[in-house]
């Protein structure tokens, strides 16, 4: 069976830009899937499919010049322990 997996980042956002962020994503249709890993630190989590990988890196480059995402951090996906 082959791994369909998306790629999965995590990013520390500045924090009165997040609303920012959220917004970037939900306007731009599956290119990733965002949602906030820790309020408190800033920090959210993007499920990217694989296909989409280096359009969801563009926009994370612009948003870091913008000083919107101040780190990004590839990572195994979380999700894939889950599987059977």
């Amino acid at each position: 069976m082959e791994n369909k997996l998306s790629v999965y980042y995590v990013a520390h956002v500045k924090r009165e830009l997040c609303w920012l962020l959220s917004a970037v994503f939900r306007g731009t249709e599956h290119i990733a899937f965002d949602r906030v890993l820790d309020k408190e630190q800033s920090l959210f989590e993007f499920f990217v499919p694989q296909d989409t990988e280096p359009i969801f890196l563009d926009m994370i480059a612009f948003l870091k010049k913008k000083e919107v995402v101040l780190s990004l951090e590839k990572r195994d996906n979380r999700l894939a322990s889950r599987l059977p």
